[in-house]
């Protein structure tokens, strides 16, 4: 649609211009000057589609623009060759006519060119783009200031040459009209070519210097989207890396970055989940409790919690990513357990009153274990500060009667609340040395009877939405199937 649209436009301002530099087009009928100039551009416009699916389509990614280039701008000097060809065969003109229309053709194939390679250019960038593919860089490209400048010295040269026609021919005219018209009315006509082309010219620059900044646009919307989202955390985007110049090495480098940034990030996280799970585990092996717990709670407190997203009230709190800290982080709700002695930790009956005491030090111990992980490190650590807020809170109670801290609705943190729900579960549904396991059904009338008394009423809405997820979670990671995975 852009190179119909420039052809049309083309033949008008060939006709005018024409007219304007040879005084032998000048004596032309409209008909005779117009017939042949369609017919040019329209055999121009006929080849330009197989020509450019042969040479530009089939090209590598990093050589497309510059062929558009050279077939728009080949094409347009074929035709003003074959039009300056035809006037000399058919009307007889001197070779200097049929030069001023090769000029002609070349100076306004130069700027159609220019944009329709941009253009290119553009298409390619989107495509590939949508596409995730690359084009290959090196460092051996054409620059940009370069290129800017041959533009402008193009231009430069090519308008100052049309004007030089026009000048020409304008004084040989001023010699035949001289008596014939006022030289106001002679000042006039040529003051009124001038804005012409003029026009035409100013309007092709900055037809070319908007596509340019259009192009400019697009790589800098994409280069910033990608910093931004890296910035905060999204290691997902992506440059298209579309022309083999600074631009193109700019995105393959940052590209290049954003990769090393999630591989380092990726080996950060590993590391991190490898410590949590040892650490968890080392917490376990010293309670009657096994493993299994451990990933049991896991994946009801994400199930809760990816549940719980879902309502206005708690969108804000549960991103995608701190349910997954908040996932990550459930594990080591009992690393306090680490520092109660073993003859109240391992002990096969009932606590004391006196024992208990001692066990309900366990989050505090974790706690300060984890705070001072955050003085060592940095207390911004989104992931310390969920692991912390579990640790300490998940034996808090919605109506204030529970540990350490007697915390009351929400000043509990979410995250605990979640934990409280979801530790408890498991401790019905599995067996311990002062109980049998409960069933689902058991487990969860009894939960739901503690609703707005141990836990907080939406979650317990929201576990009984996902029941099924329970009770699902419980079966794939029972201790039997852990214990067998294991071995």
């Amino acid at each position: 649609m852009r190179a119909t649209i420039h052809y049309g436009l083309a033949i008008v301002v060939l006709a005018i211009y024409g007219v304007q530099v040879c005084p032998f087009l000048e004596s032309l009928s409209p008909i005779q000057l117009a017939a042949p100039l369609v017919a040019a551009m329209m055999l121009q416009g006929l080849a330009r589609q197989p020509v450019h699916t042969v040479y530009v389509l089939s090209a590598p990614y990093e050589l497309r623009a510059r062929r558009a280039l050279l077939v728009d701008l080949g094409l347009f000097v074929l035709a003003g060759v074959g039009l300056a060809a035809f006037n000399t065969a058919i009307y007889g003109f001197p070779i200097g006519s049929g030069l001023k229309v090769v000029l002609g053709f070349l100076t306004l194939g130069f700027f159609i060119a220019v944009d329709l390679a941009l253009e290119t250019e553009r298409d390619l960038a989107q495509s590939l783009k949508e596409n995730r593919q690359t084009i290959t860089v090196n460092h051996r490209f054409f620059p940009v200031s370069r290129k800017l400048g041959l533009f402008a010295t193009i231009t430069a040269i090519l308008i100052t040459t049309v004007f030089f026609l026009v000048i020409s021919k304008d004084l040989d005219w001023l010699g035949k009209v001289n008596g014939t018209m006022s030289l106001a009315d002679a000042q006039r006509a040529i003051l009124l070519e001038f804005a012409f082309i003029a026009a035409v010219v100013l309007g092709h620059v900055l037809n070319v210097t908007r596509s340019f900044t259009r192009n400019l646009r697009f790589f800098f919307a994409s280069e910033t989207s990608v910093l931004e989202r890296t910035n905060s955390g999204d290691l997902d985007g992506w440059v298209p890396v579309s022309s083999n110049d600074e631009f193109g090495v700019m995105a393959h480098n940052t590209n290049l970055m954003v990769e090393a940034i999630r591989a380092r990030t990726d080996e950060i996280h590993r590391t991190r989940d490898a410590t949590i799970l040892g650490l968890a585990t080392l917490a376990e092996t010293r309670d009657n409790e096994t493993g299994a717990h451990i990933l049991r709670t896991q994946f009801y407190v994400k199930a809760l919690a990816e549940h719980l997203a879902q309502q206005p009230k708690y969108a804000d709190q549960l991103t995608p990513e701190t349910i997954e800290l908040i996932h990550k982080s459930a594990p080591l709700h009992d690393i306090g357990k680490v520092g109660i002695p073993d003859a109240i930790l391992l002990k096969p009956d009932r606590l004391t009153d006196e024992e208990f005491s001692i066990m309900k030090t366990h989050p505090e111990l974790g706690g300060e274990a984890i705070r001072t992980a955050e003085r060592r490190f940095g207390e911004g650590s989104s992931f310390l500060r969920h692991a912390r807020d579990i640790v300490e809170t998940h034996h808090e109670k919605w109506d204030g009667s529970g540990y350490p801290k007697g915390l009351k609705g929400e000043k509990i943190p979410l995250s605990g609340r979640l934990m409280a729900l979801a530790d408890v579960y498991d401790a019905l549904i599995s067996e311990r040395v002062y109980k049998p396991a409960f069933p689902h059904e058991t487990a969860k009338k009894i939960i739901t009877t503690d609703s707005g008394t141990h836990f907080d009423p939406d979650v317990v809405e929201a576990f009984l939405a996902v029941e099924a997820q329970f009770v699902a979670i419980a079966a794939k990671y029972s201790d039997s199937a852990v214990t067998e995975e294991a071995a």
